[in-house]
């Protein structure tokens, strides 16, 4: 045999790499209690947590272990197995498949295995297996929204320089946001220049859309004077309408006029029957009107 023929035969693994298969989820969080707040923290809140719990089979396996679900940890890490034995999940991170929820399942699951203290291996592509809907005793989420991500931190890490230096970067990205009682997943948020409403309807993107329409076509959209309805974006299969506000007003201010929205919104969605001709020009203008921002 030829010195190339070995080499070429050295170089060829005996056995091949089995392939991991991506399957790409429009909802990954369906299902849950709480999804169009799953969808929220995920896609427009900075800085946020809640506590999870485990299904009675999977806290009797692991132990009753403290796990926090937070929109983003250091580094944007899928997992943290902290040394006082706290377990944590982001919601925001670098590498993921089409499955969300099958992603966050498999890195919670690779935060239990893993020893506290310990870094976490998590596989960018998870493949088959448990998701959320499986793995959590399900119901809504207690979210508390932070200033800082000072949460992340044991104790005995604060007073490290290093570790301060990361976290006062991290904290400089924040931007004000407010959770607002008016309706469910409606945050307010500052950014530079502007505030905005942000809201994660939970109805269907059809039904949603309708209602928006009939609204638009009435010329009901605005929260109110010097407000502007900006558009929508798509974000895991639920709509995502957005208000430009001015940047001035408190948060609280717009509790009532978030809350009439709400209100005229219902109403749009009991409606029966097709739209009426100005309703679907609105609607075609809606859909022309789309955002790509989060």
């Amino acid at each position: 045999m030829s010195k190339r023929r070995k080499n070429q035969r050295a170089a060829t693994p005996s056995a091949k790499r089995e392939r991991v298969r991506d399957v790409f989820v429009p909802r990954p969080f369906e299902g849950l209690a709480d999804e169009p707040e799953w969808i929220a923290l995920r896609e427009l809140v900075p800085a946020a947590s809640a506590p999870l719990r485990l299904t009675p089979a999977l806290t009797e396996e692991y132990g009753d272990r403290p796990i926090t679900l937070a929109t983003v940890l250091p580094m944007a890490a899928p997992a943290m197995s902290r040394q006082d034995g706290r377990v944590f999940i982001g919601l925001q991170r670098h590498q993921q498949s089409g499955d969300v929820s099958r992603d966050l399942a498999e890195s919670l699951l690779c935060a239990l295995r893993t020893e506290p203290g310990a870094p976490v291996a998590v596989p960018p592509l998870p493949g088959p297996g448990p998701r959320l809907q499986d793995i959590l005793a399900d119901g809504p989420l207690e979210i508390t929204l932070h200033e800082g991500f000072e949460f992340w931190l044991v104790p005995e890490a604060v007073d490290d320089p290093t570790v301060q230096a990361s976290l006062e970067r991290a904290n400089a990205a924040i931007y004000p946001t407010v959770r607002l009682a008016a309706a469910p997943a409606a945050y307010w948020c500052r950014v530079p220049e502007k505030a905005h409403v942000r809201w994660v309807l939970p109805e269907d993107e059809e039904a949603a859309l309708d209602a928006l329409a009939r609204l638009s076509a009435a010329g009901s959209l605005p929260l109110g004077e010097s407000t502007k309805f900006a558009g929508m974006f798509r974000a895991h299969g639920r709509l995502v309408p957005v208000w430009d506000l001015p940047e001035d007003v408190p948060a609280s201010d717009w509790e009532e006029p978030v809350a009439g929205f709400a209100k005229r919104y219902a109403e749009a969605l009991a409606e029966t029957g097709p739209l009426d001709a100005a309703a679907r020009r609105s609607r075609q203008g809606l859909l022309g009107r789309q955002l790509t921002l989060r």
